[in-house]
């Protein structure tokens, strides 16, 4: 049993320091995924690397052992998915969502008005979560949670090229919630989510995203 809880964090080890080589960059998009020369690099056995890798795969950050370059059609089913799901999350939270998380959501918004790049993409994901959270919806939860590697990718895109009015459509969300406007919550989601596309597009399209 010991050997087994050994086994099982070495595994949760080697997934958490692979998947933060790709989402900060230091293992390229495009790279090809060598199971034996990562092993060396990370210092772990080739079993807690395979589990990790095979974790990564199933979020989408490793595709036929190559770390995942995503293309204008996988952003774009992405975002269909965020927009459909986020949308109804947005409007739970108008309904369902207490006092402590709206204050929490208040709180990520000045943290993305002040803080650094860091700290905003932190906030950016807390703002998210709390309202697909919100929606109660296990499933919900579950497919979002699987796309989180993916989606930092992109959030990263957005928080470090400073999209414009980002945060602002944050705080219309929170008010739409605070107000309990379910309809207005949903819509302003949407929006936000297809601004995001949007400026996703055009970076991609002028810097070769990745």
């Amino acid at each position: 049993m010991r050997q087994e809880i050994k086994s099982r964090t070495a595994s949760q080890q080697a997934y958490e320091a692979v998947r933060d080589r790709i989402l900060s960059g230091v293992i390229p998009s495009g790279t090809k995924i060598v199971e034996e020369r990562l092993a060396e690099e990370l210092g772990y056995s080739r079993t807690p690397i395979r589990e990790a890798l095979r974790q990564l795969e199933y979020e989408g950050l490793i595709v036929r052992k190559k770390v995942v370059q995503p293309s204008e059609k996988d952003l774009r089913n992405l975002f269909q998915v965020r927009i459909l799901l986020e949308g109804f999350s947005s409007q739970s939270a108008a309904i369902y969502l207490p006092e402590r998380e709206l204050e929490e959501l208040a709180a990520c918004i000045r943290t993305g008005r002040e803080a650094n790049s860091d700290e905003v993409m932190v906030a950016n994901a807390r703002f998210h979560e709390i309202i697909v959270q919100a929606s109660g919806n296990a499933q919900i939860i579950d497919i979002i949670d699987r796309m989180q590697s993916i989606i930092h990718l992109f959030r990263k895109t957005v928080v470090l090229h400073k999209r414009p009015n980002l945060i602002d459509e944050h705080e219309k969300i929170y008010e739409a919630i605070k107000d309990r406007d379910g309809e207005s919550a949903k819509r302003l989601m949407e929006e936000h989510l297809q601004a995001d596309l949007d400026f996703c597009l055009h970076i991609i399209s002028s810097t070769n995203f990745g």
